[in-house]
Formats: structure tokens, sequence, C-alpha cells
């Protein structure tokens, strides 16, 4: 979506919109530090982020790449920075080639820094010398699918301090295809409400975000306004000079400093604000917090749909996916990525779409050994293992092996269940609450359009004991409203459903639409994710030395035990699920693996010749086709 439109909306709303400006960190470990970062600052809500550009397009690879990261995988309307500094024609070229590739729409045109070692900016032969001339070229090339970006200078650049020469100049950008304009960094806030009003009497009628720099110590303050030669107010200079060295002091009253030119902007009618992050979230959120622009704690914005959506060239009509993957949303679009094609409106022949490997980039457990021996320590009994997942529900952990991120305030309404299910050695993976008939603009369970209802089932995937897999099939067996799918590592797979098509869990029904069904489960999906599943177990097992109780003990498990998922298709049964493991446990959680025992009711699981005859492979012609 075009920024200069998500502006409009926020001008039209009364809303006042936000950004962030990200730049390529210059290690590997900084590139995934900041990748987790970006993750994280989604949530904040911003209209969009943008990525600068090294000049000469020294770190244009990584530029690119952050550019499809945050559009594709994270999700977020994306700007890419480009620069007329040492970058020839065809260097330009590729790069908004790969923008337009990664499903980027919004380019900042820039003429960009001389290089460090030179003193005067100036052109190389093929290349551009003003940034008038890229708006010109990018407007030549790509029509309307590029918005355009400009920058202005309320405070003059550093080779042109004449405000008359640059607004002409601004002017002339916005005439040749400029539709929106990020402005340097400031503090003087007078000065740039009177320079937007001189805008305005020139001519200039697109929207103007102004360029926010949070303050999070006041070496690093003094250094960017000299360096950018920001004017400091007085009133500001006395309010952090007696605290220069304290850095959460500074923190504090920097946000009150921001946060009170923010509103002046906003009060200005300016409804835009671009946060100069620095690759770190704590000051800009803290000013965010202070405008009331996000929830104390940060809050995800309003859903469209109930998992987050990639915003990448070919996906952005996806509107269906699998629940496997609800809490492993980057290892979705990894392994969905080749696709030419992906579910709109409902999902289609199952059998087509093929998963990528396992093999691929960002699909693996994340960390090194050594870190998440520290997040999930070295357990050597059941009952470790169901701590480290009792602990995860309770939120003292914030990660598992097979989720990336915390527990979600869905999931509160069956905490206490889900809690019970793991101290028996029920080992839960995802699950999901029924839902019936929540209003769309509901703060945890809603999606979609105003004026909307959601509904779901409730929805159970865990990992089960081979000796407890049985007496649970036969349990479900019984209820005639319950589903299943069951699989182990070596592909031992059983269901009761009647095909291998898709099981609406989410829906909606909102004003003048079809109901939308954004999330299923189905059996070619649940085949795929085992394998992703078992393989993050294995990955977890062998941060372990070999040999070690942990390995051992985590290699059992994904070794012999069960991935089940369950639905109950009745949505307004909130317990019914629950009610399927009463009285079933393992027994000795404390003993070595070889003696940890299911039981039943006190008693050992039921011989296969007791159950019903439809336990061990119900409908097994479904998976036999799937398989072979």
């Amino acid at each position: 979506m075009h920024i200069s439109k998500k502006l409009a909306e926020a001008q039209a709303s009364g809303t006042p919109a936000f950004s962030f400006e990200f730049f390529p960190p210059k290690t590997s470990q900084g590139v995934q530090n900041l990748y987790d970062r970006m993750d994280r600052m989604h949530d904040l809500g911003p209209s969009f982020v943008d990525v600068t550009w090294g000049a000469g397009g020294s770190q244009s690879h990584l530029t690119c790449e952050m550019v499809h990261f945050a559009q594709t995988v994270v999700g977020l309307e994306t700007c890419m920075h480009l620069t007329c500094t040492d970058m020839a024609k065809e260097k330009v070229d590729g790069a908004l080639s790969e923008a337009y590739k990664a499903g980027c729409s919004n380019i900042l045109a820039l003429r960009g820094d001389p290089p460090r070692d030179t003193e005067k900016w100036k052109a190389i032969e093929g290349g551009f010398r003003y940034a008038l001339d890229l708006v010109k070229y990018i407007k030549a090339e790509y029509g309307d699918h590029f918005d355009i970006g400009v920058a202005g200078y309320p405070e003059g650049c550093d080779d042109q301090k004449d405000q008359d020469i640059l607004m002409e100049h601004l002017k002339q950008k916005v005439d040749a295809g400029g539709t929106f304009i990020v402005t340097q960094m400031f503090y003087d806030v007078d000065n740039f409400c009177a320079w937007v009003d001189r805008c305005r009497a020139e001519g200039i009628t697109v929207p103007i975000v102004p360029g926010i720099m949070p303050i999070s110590t006041h070496a690093a303050f003094l250094r960017r306004a000299n360096g950018m030669h920001c004017k400091i107010p007085q009133k500001w200079i006395d309010a952090l000079e007696p605290i220069k060295n304290d850095d959460a002091a500074v923190r504090e009253v920097g946000k009150d400093l921001v946060a009170e030119m923010c509103r002046i902007i906003i009060n200005h009618g300016v409804l835009a604000l671009h946060f100069y992050t620095m690759n770190l979230a704590q000051s800009t959120k803290m000013v965010l917090e202070e405008l009331d622009l996000v929830s104390q704690g940060g809050t995800p914005t309003k859903k469209a749909l109930p998992w987050r959506q990639s915003l990448g060239l070919s996906r952005r009509e996806e509107d269906v996916r699998p629940v496997f993957w609800k809490n492993r949303h980057k290892s979705y679009v990894a392994r969905t990525q080749d696709w030419d094609e992906f579910p709109n409106g409902r999902w289609g022949d199952s059998r087509s779409p093929a998963f990528g490997e396992l093999d691929a980039y960002g699909i693996g457990l994340k960390g090194t050994n050594e870190q998440n021996i520290k997040t999930w320590g070295k357990p050597e009994t059941l009952r470790d293992i169901s701590d480290i997942f009792v602990r995860f529900i309770q939120n003292d952990l914030k990660t598992l092996p097979w989720s990336e991120a915390p527990v979600t305030d869905e999931a509160q309404a069956i905490r206490n269940e889900l809690i019970d299910l793991n101290r028996r050695g029920l080992l839960t993976i995802t699950s999901q609450p029924s839902v019936n008939g929540a209003k769309s603009s509901d703060p945890v369970h809603g999606w979609g359009p105003p004026g909307g209802y959601v509904y779901q089932k409730a929805y159970l995937e865990l990992l089960i004991s081979p000796a407890l897999i049985t007496e649970l099939i036969d349990r479900i067996d019984r209820t005639q409203t319950m589903t299943f799918h069951a699989v182990d590592k070596a592909g031992d797979a059983r269901t009761n459903s009647n095909s291998d098509g898709p099981n609406a869990v989410t829906w909606g029904v909102f004003p003048g639409k079809e109901i939308v069904q954004p999330t299923i489960v189905e059996t070619v999906s649940f085949l795929a994710w085992k394998d992703e599943a078992f393989r993050l177990g294995t990955d977890w097992a062998n941060c372990h030395p070999a040999g070690s109780p942990s390995r051992q003990l985590i290699n059992y498990i994904m070794n012999n035990w069960y991935l089940i998922n369950i639905v109950d298709n009745d949505f307004h049964s909130s317990s019914g699920i629950f009610d399927l493991f009463e009285g079933l446990q393992v027994q000795d959680l404390d003993g070595p693996i070889e003696s940890s025992r299911p039981t039943v009711n006190g008693h050992g699981p039921k011989p296969l010749a007791e159950l019903n005859g439809n336990h061990k492979v119900t409908n097994g012609r479904v998976f036999e086709e799937v398989l072979n």
C-alpha cells in the first residue's frame, strides 16, 4: 500500500500515524537482533518502516534483504531509501528491481551524503546528480507502482542553508512525482511549524512527515543534534544538562520533551511522526506510550486476520493458512515462499502446494546451544520437561522450540487447563479456545472489519506418549463432534477425518462480505508441519552433549511419542476438548524415561484389542494417498 494513502487515511480519521527508520547493522548477529526487534516492534502498530541505503550501495544487498524481511516475513509496509551517491544507473535499476520483487511499493529518493573519503558530493559518470533526477527516473520507469518520498530540510542541509533555494528544490521534486515528504530531524518545533506553513503557501500539498529523534543518552543526543546542525531549545538544555550522567533520568526527561514536541506538531495539523530509532526500541516506545498512541507495554494493533499477514508481492491477497504454524509465522513464510499462488477465499487443492525443505534458512531452532540451554535448562526427567512447558504457559519463559513468541492473551481462557495437562506429562504445542460470536472489535479475539463477529472451534495440539494414544483416540471416536490427526516421527499416521480437505477452525461474519475462513486444519499441511515439529525437538536435543541425560530424554520423546491435533467441531463447547483427558497422565514423571509409564485412571494403557477396532489407522486411505 502506498504511504501517501496511509497518511491521507490518518489525516481523514484524525488519528496520528507513526513510522520507524532502521539501518543495516554491520555484523550478522546485529542483523539477527534487528530482525527480532523489528518483529516485536510490529506490534506497536507503525504505518510503515523505512530502511536506509549506504553510500554507493555499500550495503545494498543487506538493505534489499531487510526490505524483503520486513515486507514479506514481518508484514510491515516498507519504504526503501535509494540515493544517488556513487550509484550508476545499473545499480539503481537493480535496487528498484529487488524492491519490486519484495513487494515494496515505496521509495524514499535522496541525493545522499558524500562518501566518507570525499569532502564534496559529486555525481559519478552515468549516475544521477540530484534527487530530482532520481524521482523523474523512477516515475518514468515504474509509473505509479512506487510511491516516491522526498526529503525536506526545515533547518537547511550541509551544503545549502538558503531556505528559498531549498523550498524551490522541494517543490520541483514534488512536481516531478514526489508524493510525500520526510524531514530531517529537528528539535525546534516552532521553526518546523513555520516551515510547514511556508510549504503550504508555496503550493506543496503532499503529506509532510516530521523526522523525530528520541533521546536515549545525553551524549548521543548532543552528537546527533550537532551532527545534523539542529538548533536545541534552551529549555531542553536546561532540563537535560543537570542529569546528563544519569541515562535512565535522561530517557525519562527526554521522553517528556520529545512527546511535548510531538503534541505541538499534531496540534498544528500534521498527523504523522517518523521516528529515527537507531535500531533501538525503548526510547521510541516510551514516547509513543506517553502520547497514548500505543497502550502501556505495547499492544498488537487491530488485526485484519487472526494471523499476521505478509505483504510480499504475491501474498497480499493471501487469507487462508493452516493453524499448525500459529506460533511460527516466519517458518511458514519461508516454507511457502516459492508458491506461485497463495490461498485466497478458500484453501484449494491441498495436494498442489509443495512445502519447502527443512534446511531452508530460518526454519530450524534459533539460538546457540549455550543460549538454548540457558533458556530451557538441562531436563533429565519428564517432570523437568513438563515444568518447561508449564513455565511457558505461565509466561515465565518467552519461547519454546515450537513457539517463537510468548503465550498470547487468548490463552488466558484455557490457561489453567493447559497447565494441568502439562503437569500430567501431556505436552501442549498449540491451542485455541472456542469462541462463539465475539465482536470483531474484541481486544483479545477480534479481527477483521468493524461491525462483524468472529468464531472459532476449540483446538489442541500436543505431544503424547505412544501408550496413551490409543486410549485418547478411543475417547475421541466416542464423542461424534471431534476430529483428529495423529502421527509419529516415523510416519505412523491416524485420523478419523472423512477426507484430507480443510476444516475451518476460525471464521468471521462481516457486513457486506462472504464468510471469511482464514485458519484451517488439513492433512497435507499437518504432515508437512509434523516434519518440522519433530525436527525442532531433535534440534533441541542436539543442543546438549552426546550421551547426556538431556539429549537422551528429548530424543526419546521425539522418536517415540505422537504429535496429535484435535478439533472440537462443536464451537459452543468450551471444555469438551479437555474432558477427553480426564484420568490420563504419565505416572512416574520423576523416574528414568523407560519407567515413565502412562496411566489411565491409575491403570496401565488398554491393550490394542480392547479398543473399538478403528483406532489404529482410522480412515487409513487418506494417509496412504498422502504419504505415497
